[in-house]
């Protein structure tokens, strides 16, 4: 999510922050957020992540489908034809409830009182929380009008998602963007946007690991290993929660947002927030899923 961080001035001795400032023993390699430029257009890599994203998504996806062995009965719940088809769905499903999910749940004033910044895509501010929802929606009215399980079909999906978390968390953290809480750990850094100079959490990094690395793998498990593709609901269910503990985790090393700070405690985010009902809808998912019937045996 691109996002300009300023994080608020740390209080306290000024002695303990400067002692801080030489522990980074990991420097930050300040790669250019700008790939190559032709004329006014540049290509980004926050952009390129997308891009892979949803391609690479786009091609696993294809590959759960092809593999029969998978799904009840033998058979996929959707065709070839129509996972290419869902492409694009999911490209707007993606950008605009990321793009809305911003808005409403981390600066609703700011375009209340300039609605036309919203199109301003390119000026940064998209949320995982808001995407997924307009993901799940587009699933939804595509599975209705195309005949396929809905169930099913969030669950092919969802098992390709950690895909895009890993390449758009690696993205943030060559934008040197939402970054950590200070840190005197040897693998901290200073962020070359940090004002204050002090090594940080490398979260970004964290984040990528967890949700993209651990989290595909798990589902991946899932998948394939104890089959779980056979229980509409279920892989669904574990990517919602599973997402939903990683990102809490991080949230606790994790600068919130300037201009929303800490909700509670000087602990709570707004992270947290959005990801606690994940946590309870994926669980409640997994344990009301069913087992698939058995298919009858002929006379």
């Amino acid at each position: 999510m691109v996002r300009a961080i300023i994080a608020p001035p740390i209080e306290g001795n000024a002695f303990v922050l400067d002692a801080l400032r030489p522990l980074a023993l990991i420097p930050y390699p300040d790669i250019d957020p700008i790939i190559f430029s032709l004329g006014p257009l540049s290509v980004r890599w926050y952009g390129l992540a997308y891009i892979a994203s949803l391609l690479l998504g786009w091609v696993y996806v294809k590959r759960l489908v092809r593999t029969e062995r998978l799904w009840p009965h033998g058979r996929g719940p959707m065709t070839i034809a129509q996972v290419d088809d869902f492409l694009l769905w999911a490209v707007v499903g993606v950008v605009l409830g990321g793009r809305l999910g911003y808005v409403l749940f981390y600066e609703p004033m700011r375009y209340l009182s300039d609605p036309a910044a919203i199109l301003q895509i390119w000026s940064g501010g998209m949320s995982f929380h808001g995407g997924a929802l307009g993901t799940i929606l587009a699933m939804i009215l595509y599975s209705r009008r195309h005949g396929i399980p809905t169930w099913s079909m969030l669950d092919t999906v969802a098992a390709a998602v950690p895909i895009g978390l890993f390449f758009g968390r690696i993205a943030n953290f060559i934008n040197a963007e939402l970054w950590g809480a200070p840190t005197n750990l040897p693998w901290a850094m200073i962020f070359p946007t940090d004002p204050e100079g002090l090594p940080r959490h490398p979260s970004q990094l964290y984040e990528a690991a967890l949700e993209g690395i651990v989290l595909f793998l798990i589902l991946r498990w899932l998948t394939h290993s104890r089959l779980m593709l056979k229980r509409p609901k279920f892989v669904g269910g574990a990517f919602v929660a599973g997402y939903g503990i990683c990102r809490i985790l991080v949230e606790f090393v994790r600068v919130p947002d300037a201009q929303l700070g800490y909700l509670l405690g000087g602990w709570l985010t707004m992270g947290m927030v959005l990801s606690l009902p994940m946590v309870i809808a994926g669980t409640w998912a997994m344990v009301t899923a069913k087992r698939p019937e058995a298919r009858p045996v002929p006379a």
